[in-house]
């Protein structure tokens, strides 16, 4: 499970942690405006897309161990084009690179493994573990490369000029680039040759068993779920702007605010994870959904003045934890909708096709609704989208659950 935690989260880091984490600087060193870094993360969500599906057929063929050590390292040569610090074409070019490299060979590898360590029982702690794990990964390294950040600033961060950046962005692109190839070597060294439960590795998915899995409602329905909660995710890229924009953080402090958020998400997962094998995943992943559609309500409507900053605050950390919860629980479903172990790459590829298409489409909204609204206004209406999004969550999840405790017979996959 740590080779799994730590290789689950680098191999994300390059493409998603900079402009996470320090998307101020990145927007400036770069020169791009919201908008055209969301149409460069729109790259990245085509290439994915076409890379999820036959990505889920080699994760049932081949050894996830190999797989995930050629994708880690073929991520991590990326960062080496990075610190060169290329124009826009070039980082759309370098983001449609890691849209394969990221999850062709990858992600459906990772998640059939987690499945399998988990067990018939366990599929809640399972992923909460993965996705806390990996948060705990996330938040480490993100501490680590904003310590190098700071170190290469000046002493007042408020008169940092363009030379400065790019030498500081380039500290954070190799502590990034350097943990992603520390990752391939501890998939290399602990996960198993085979698959996790010591099996040979799976036999060949068929066309017939594409077919079945196209058919099932209850995957469709469990893709539209990751759809919701992934834009979640995906909002969370915004908060280190929000910090600066609104909150009046400087650079510095609005990296460290989204790196210290980051530490949430392991105790968020882990009891996400716990609670939904008690309670039904689907159940839980509805109470998620209408908790984060009222923090997003809350950010939509509060203006950040000193009265509310408290309040404002609150919901921040809230919708941090909702998020992460979420996260931590999605892909458990698998279990409690019934679908055959023999499946899981082939289910993983369908429900990620659907399920990470915000990769194209969100950050392009989110950029073009904040450039078109500098300041407080724009960020609120970036919060309403949220949470019109968050009650598309809510009313999938809840015909999930209802569905998946029908009798096995009406919902159960031969």
């Amino acid at each position: 499970m740590f080779a799994l935690v730590i290789a689950g989260e680098m191999i994300f880091s390059l493409p998603f942690h900079l402009p996470r984490y320090f998307r101020p600087t990145v927007l400036e060193t770069f020169g791009l405006s919201n908008a055209a870094l969301g149409d460069i993360f729109a790259v990245y969500g085509v290439t994915a897309m076409l890379a999820y599906f036959p990505g889920g057929a080699l994760a049932d063929r081949f050894p996830a161990r190999r797989l995930m050590c050629i994708s880690l390292i073929a991520t991590a040569a990326g960062g080496l084009y990075l610190a060169t610090l290329p124009g826009p074409s070039g980082l759309a070019l370098l983001y449609g690179y890691w849209g394969v490299t990221t999850i062709l060979l990858f992600w459906a590898a990772l998640i059939r493994a987690t499945r399998e360590w988990g067990g018939e029982l366990a599929q809640g702690r399972a992923f909460g573990m993965l996705d806390g794990g990996r948060g705990l990964a996330a938040a480490a390294v993100a501490s680590v490369a904003v310590a190098f950040f700071s170190l290469a600033l000046p002493g007042d961060e408020y008169l940092v000029d363009a030379v400065d950046r790019r030498a500081a962005l380039g500290e954070v692109i190799a502590v990034y680039s350097v943990a992603t190839v520390l990752a391939a070597l501890c998939v290399r060294l602990w996960l198993p040759g085979t698959t996790v439960n010591g099996s040979a590795a799976p036999q060949h998915t068929v066309p017939s068993d594409v077919l079945r899995v196209l058919a099932r409602p209850l995957v469709w329905l469990q893709a539209l779920i990751v759809v919701c909660a992934y834009c979640g995710y995906k909002g969370l890229d915004n908060y280190a702007l929000y910090a600066y924009d609104v909150l009046g953080m400087s650079e510095t402090r609005a990296a460290g605010f989204s790196a210290t958020s980051a530490y949430i998400r392991p105790f968020a997962a882990i009891v996400a994870g716990i609670v939904a094998d008690r309670i039904g995943i689907g159940r839980a992943i509805t109470a998620l959904f209408a908790l984060l559609t009222a923090c997003y309500l809350m950010l939509a409507t509060l203006d950040a003045v000193p009265a509310l900053i408290e309040l404002v605050y609150a919901n921040l950390i809230v919708s941090f934890v909702a998020v992460f919860a979420l996260r931590g629980v999605y892909f458990a479903l698998l279990e409690e909708t019934r679908v055959p172990a023999r499946f899981t790459g082939t289910a993983v590829g369908l429900v990620s096709v659907v399920g990470f298409t915000p990769d194209i489409f969100f950050a392009p909204i989110a950029g073009r609704l904040l450039d078109a609204a500098p300041g407080m206004d724009g960020h609120q209406h970036y919060f309403m989208l949220l949470a019109g999004i968050a009650v598309v969550g809510f009313v999938v999840a809840a015909l999930l659950s209802r569905l998946v405790r029908a009798p096995a017979p009406a919902t159960a996959m031969v």
